[in-house]
């Protein structure tokens, strides 16, 4: 009788075992019961706190392992086409949707579980990246540098001279986030009639030099008060602002862009299931929500709210901005930046 019910015990264990490897049928987030296996490898631009939050809350709900791989986005996306011939990443976790377009070779066609509460404007129409929270850009201040008369309230109010050598601007080059800075203010001032160019030759003027080698370079230097304002994301803006830091932030009365960051699966991936997996996790409702009150990033989903203190977007004025001229054109975006930067 013993051995009859040991046999059955174990029966059941193995049943169990196989069921708990079984794609959840219902597409929903996998429960912590719901133990997946192997490994994924993920490259991403977050910071530290949602990158290893969000590593997190994915292994403990699906048993994959992961493995983080983090630098800026540009050194990210130079990484994925020189690994094409053998892609090491499986997926891109962040990263200005324009930055990820323009390298849309390496990324393979995905439409994720929950896609219909995703704005058509958040996705690639070839499905080559989604978004995964939409950015507006700001322009960040230290209040104890900047009286609040002094504030300034448009992209043009940085060519003042008062601000030269103390704006914290990250090279575009390297940063996504600044990348999209970049094309938001030539957008502002013209980019087909040459007037935002002109505007940009002034500012790297009022920059004296000083380009940073990372975004995050940008929003801690204004918060140490190394410098007086920068140009930055919203979000990390407001996590100083709810920290109480003495910082605040404005958007340009230009107007600026909200392009979302992105989420995209690396063509060839060698673990393509647990990639996909981890895509469905960051675009899930619980995940989302998670990085709205912990991180301010706003949510991509229409069913969810916009972190506490910040306004809807429909609230925020947005230059026309062209995503594909961003996108396609990036690399001669890049090559006009540098030739002024060098004074060419």
């Amino acid at each position: 009788m013993k051995k009859i019910i040991s046999s059955l015990v174990a029966i059941a264990m193995i049943v169990g075992l196989m069921l708990g490897c079984t794609a959840n049928p219902t597409g929903q987030e996998p429960s912590k019961n719901d133990k997946l296996s192997g490994s994924v490898t993920v490259y991403s631009p977050h910071p530290a706190d949602p990158l290893n939050a969000g590593v997190k809350e994915f292994q403990e709900k699906t048993g994959i392992t992961v493995n983080v791989v983090a630098a800026g986005t540009g050194e990210l996306l130079k990484r994925i086409e020189a690994e094409a011939d053998n892609p090491l990443a499986d997926v891109l976790w962040g990263g200005g949707a324009e930055s990820l377009a323009a390298y849309s070779d390496y990324f393979e066609e995905f439409i994720p579980d929950e896609d219909s509460v995703i704005l058509a404007s958040h996705k690639d129409t070839n499905r080559k990246w989604v978004g995964e929270s939409p950015l507006p850009m700001v322009i960040m201040y230290n209040k104890k540098l900047v009286s609040e008369n002094e504030v300034p309230k448009s992209w043009g109010d940085l060519l003042d001279p008062k601000w030269k050598g103390k704006i914290a601007y990250a090279d575009p080059a390297k940063s996504g986030s600044s990348f999209t800075i970049l094309a938001t203010m030539v957008t502002a001032y013209g980019k087909d009639n040459g007037k935002g160019w002109d505007f940009i030759r002034e500012f790297v003027a009022n920059l004296d030099g000083k380009v940073l080698g990372s975004s995050s370079g940008v929003y801690k230097g204004v918060a140490d008060g190394e410098y007086s304002v920068g140009l930055t994301l919203e979000k990390s803006a407001q996590e100083y602002v709810k920290a109480g830091a003495d910082v605040g932030f404005i958007y340009p009365e230009e107007g600026t862009s909200a392009v979302p960051d992105g989420v995209s699966l690396v063509k060839g991936s060698k673990n393509k299931e647990n990639a996909k997996a981890f895509i469905n996790f960051v675009l899930g409702k619980e995940c989302q929500q998670m990085m709205s009150e912990e991180y301010n990033r706003r949510p991509v989903r229409t069913d969810l709210a916009p972190p506490e203190g910040l306004a809807p977007l429909s609230d925020i004025k947005l230059v026309d901005y062209d995503f594909n001229w961003a996108s396609n054109s990036k690399a001669e975006i890049l090559e006009q930046w540098k030739d002024i930067v060098v004074g060419k």
